[in-house]
């Protein structure tokens, strides 16, 4: 008995041919022809824009670590678990007492409808950010100061919504929504806050609000807060008018209560801190995709106040992205700054801390930024899924480094914590960045539920 008759079979084929294999030949994904040291540093090599119907899609399965399993640390250092079991830990914050708070946050629920939102469905689920919001921000103490927070308090545990960045200025914590800034009144050494947020702005959260995390970071003289607002789309593919005082940084003043853009250009700006040797303000920006797996690299910069980036038209300064429309304002590239430093392509840099003379990683790190590569989900092979170190200069730059094929120079990054990737699975992903009181520096691993703590090894 014939299962299908011969007609059957030849349009079958005939599905085969016209239906199936372009469509698998357009979703097959592009391969990096560069390594990653090609496109880090300050002289980052640039590919060929390679455009994608489909995005390459090349997502770690997200497992969790086994019982006793730690990432890598580097030579001279050691890595261990400060606090474990958390829900999606990402951004801390470090008090003067030195309890560590920590938001377990997550997207708000995503409105993307069609191709797109299936695939980012599929994304989010399989890279272990699939679950709704725990909107929790966290108490923890490490009363013996033995490396290990024994205590656990839910500190603010109602109104957020997808809470990211958090800042402390007088008696007052600020949490960024996804939406809004909020002001909480606030004594380090209390474990709970039951009074009523404020709230004290509108962030932009327009939809499809793919990059929803809202960094927070208050200036030197703690006059103003700077909040980092990533773009709602890639290049601006839902209209420019989306994009108002987004992929951006903002200036919050909390004497007038203004809110004004300190730099724009930005596709999706992250963590941020102040430069110890300039004062400055820096950022690691998420680049653009859908240009290949070795285009755009992402970066570590310097973000004057007023300063511009070019996305969406522009990246890398000189750049031109022709895939946007509406055109270029004529004016823009004349006044777009060049990033500092190529962090790789697609790798996702998250979250950043400058080091300080009292870090307790040893000297060798005592000048330069570490960085959280959280990893890439759209490049192959994947890149990211480290911390690392990059060394500055006295004058507050990176120290240059040069490309050679068999030679590389002094300058790119040091790895700090490796081993989150495992036989294509994520065991976990670096998130977010800050110190502890002893000078230890902190890493939450939101696929891993866990706050690492990397110090020197004795």
């Amino acid at each position: 008995m014939k299962l299908f008759s011969r007609k059957t079979l030849i349009t079958l084929a005939i599905i085969l041919v016209i239906v199936v294999i372009p469509v698998w030949w357009l979703m097959r994904g592009d391969t990096a022809e560069y390594s990653t040291l090609e496109t880090q540093g300050p002289k980052p090599v640039f590919d060929t824009p390679r455009a994608e119907t489909f995005p390459t899609i090349n997502v770690a399965e997200a497992v969790g670590w086994p019982k006793n399993g730690a990432p890598t640390a580097a030579k001279g250092l050691k890595v261990e678990r400060f606090a474990a079991d958390l829900d999606h830990p990402r951004s801390m914050l470090t008090l003067p007492n030195g309890d560590v708070l920590v938001t377990e946050t997550n997207s708000p629920p995503r409105e993307n409808k069609g191709a797109e939102g299936f695939v980012m469905k599929y994304l989010m689920g399989k890279a272990g950010a699939g679950g709704a919001s725990p909107n929790r921000v966290v108490l923890l103490r490490d009363a013996n100061q033995d490396g290990v927070a024994e205590q656990r308090h839910v500190l603010i545990g109602e109104g957020l919504n997808s809470p990211f960045g958090l800042a402390l200025v007088g008696d007052k914590l600020f949490v960024a929504n996804t939406d809004s800034l909020m002001a909480f009144p606030f004594t380090p050494g209390m474990t709970s806050i039951t009074a009523k947020g404020e709230k004290l702005a509108d962030l932009p959260s327009t939809l499809p609000n793919n990059h929803w995390t809202r960094g927070l970071l208050a200036s030197a003289d703690e006059s103003l807060l700077y909040i980092s607002v990533g773009s709602a789309s890639n290049i601006a593919e839902h209209g420019i008018e989306v994009e108002k005082n987004r992929a951006a940084i903002l200036e919050y003043n909390i004497e007038t209560g203004k809110l004004r853009r300190h730099a724009a250009g930005l596709r999706n700006p992250v963590g941020m801190d102040l430069n110890p040797d300039t004062g400055e303000l820096w950022t690691v920006v998420n680049e653009r995709d859908m240009l290949g797996s070795d285009l755009v690299p992402d970066y570590l910069t310097s973000v004057p106040f007023a300063s511009q980036f070019g996305w969406p038209w522009l990246y890398w300064r000189k750049n031109y992205d022709d895939r946007v429309e509406p055109v270029m304002p004529r004016y823009l590239q004349e006044y777009t700054k060049r990033p500092d430093y190529a962090l790789g392509s697609h790798v996702a840099p998250l979250g950043l801390a400058f080091s300080r003379k009292d870090t307790a990683l040893g000297s060798q790190f005592a000048r330069g930024a570490f960085v959280a590569l959280h990893g890439s989900w759209n490049r192959k092979p994947a890149a990211g899924y480290s911390v690392i170190f990059v060394p500055f200069k006295e004058n507050g730059l990176p120290i240059a480094n040069v490309y050679e094929p068999e030679n590389i120079k002094q300058g790119l990054p040091v790895d700090i914590l490796t081993g989150f990737l495992s036989d294509g699975k994520a065991l976990g992903r670096p998130a977010m960045l800050a110190f502890d009181q002893s000078g230890a520096l902190l890493v939450s691993d939101d696929v891993g539920g866990i706050i690492w703590r990397v110090s020197a090894a004795q």
